[in-house]
């Protein structure tokens, strides 16, 4: 499967985009629409490239998620669930009990209490993560 154009347009809307490299919540460096790697302090870009790392950083998470039948039954389980990697990593999700319990055919209220757990950053609660794990758990459900 692939992220939904609907998908890369909630992450362009919670990203927000930048184009000057800044420090996120998380003290990493960070430009475009969200985009990590290989950023330093002097990282510019426009628009269309910040969408086409965009893209690209979106490619290994669907790699990988395309290989979970859990995840792939409905475009709103596989964009929820790209959009928790796509923040958070695919490190933390694996190892997360939210995969778990997604691995176990939990139920989806289950599972969407769980996206709900995931909303600090710098050992705080930000509303913008409540807002995103929020539509992350509603997306699960459709």
């Amino acid at each position: 499967m692939r992220a939904s154009d609907v998908l890369i347009e909630k992450i362009k809307q919670v990203e927000g985009y930048r184009a000057k490299a800044y420090r996120c919540p998380a003290g990493v460096w960070t430009c475009g629409y969200g985009h990590t790697k290989g950023v330093t302090a002097r990282t510019v870009c426009d628009k269309a490239k910040a969408e086409e790392w965009l893209r690209k950083d979106l490619e290994p998470i669907e790699n990988f998620l395309s290989a979970v039948p859990e995840v792939c039954k409905t475009q709103g389980r596989f964009d929820a669930c790209a959009d928790f990697c796509f923040n958070l990593g695919t490190g933390a999700f694996r190892g997360s009990t939210l995969f778990k319990l997604i691995q176990k055919k939990a139920s989806v209220a289950a599972v969407q209490a769980e996206f709900l757990k995931w909303v600090y950053a710098g050992g705080r609660q930000l509303e913008g993560l409540k807002t995103r794990r929020r539509w992350e758990a509603s997306r699960y459900a459709e």
